[in-house]
């Protein structure tokens, strides 16, 4: 119950912080993105969850990283400003919907070729920032056991733009030595008791560790090299 509550009292901070922003000037992309970062810190301060990040978070480029559940989207978020590449049905939730809206998220509708096409031409221009991008190319969330295979497609704003592609990698501990996979949403996990459950657990902390920028020649190169990276560094992330 206490959590609940430092929860709600982060979300409502949040929206204030986000009217104060408002009042002293336009929201640009760029102040949106400072906007959830401080946001995801507080919420990630409700939640009980520490965040333990090695190596040095880009200020620009392309970034991607493994997918956990909901929670990694706080967790990179809060170890540096960027921008998400979701999916458009996150755009529906309430409150959390309106958040991703706020802080200059980029939605996919995964069944829309137009849509793909729409969103490579927006990362191309949030290219241009100083403030990188970032997705997940699974495609979706896992239990963790191992990596699914890297789309590419998003990779190719990057590749037409030398643009550099950071790889981070992320992984769920819990001091207990509870399995990472009981903190992962995926399958058919509903959204709603695996929050209860976040917020039930105690000595959960989440190892971010981000590997060094690279340039890549081909879309291809980029999945499979930074899928293998992104394996190797989560192997390397000790556990209790």
């Amino acid at each position: 119950m206490r959590r609940a509550v430092a929860l709600i009292w982060a979300l409502a901070m949040s929206v204030a912080h986000f009217a104060l922003m408002r009042l002293h000037g336009p929201m640009t992309l760029e102040r949106r993105a400072l906007w959830a970062q401080a946001a995801s810190r507080g919420v990630l301060t409700s939640l009980g969850i520490r965040s333990h990040v090695e190596g040095q978070p880009p200020t620009h480029g392309l970034v991607v990283a493994n997918h956990l559940s909901y929670l990694d989207i706080l967790i990179v978020s809060a170890a540096m400003p960027c921008f998400f590449v979701a999916k458009v049905e996150i755009g529906s939730w309430p409150f959390f919907g309106q958040a991703a809206r706020a802080c200059g998220t980029l939605f996919i509708n995964r069944t829309s070729l137009d849509s793909a096409h729409s969103v490579s031409a927006q990362i191309a221009e949030r290219l241009k920032l100083q403030v990188p991008v970032l997705f997940f190319p699974e495609g979706t969330t896992s239990d963790g056991s191992s990596l699914l295979r890297f789309h590419s497609r998003f990779f190719e704003p990057a590749i037409l733009a030398a643009a550099p592609v950071t790889a981070v990698a992320l992984r769920y501990v819990i001091e207990d030595g509870t399995p990472e996979r009981e903190l992962c949403w995926f399958g058919d996990d509903l959204f709603l008791p695996h929050l209860l459950k976040a917020l039930g657990t105690t000595g959960f902390s989440a190892r971010v560790r981000f590997g060094q920028p690279k340039i890549y020649s081909n879309r291809r190169q980029a999945a499979d090299q930074t899928h293998t990276e992104i394996a190797r560094m989560r192997r390397q992330i000790p556990l209790p």
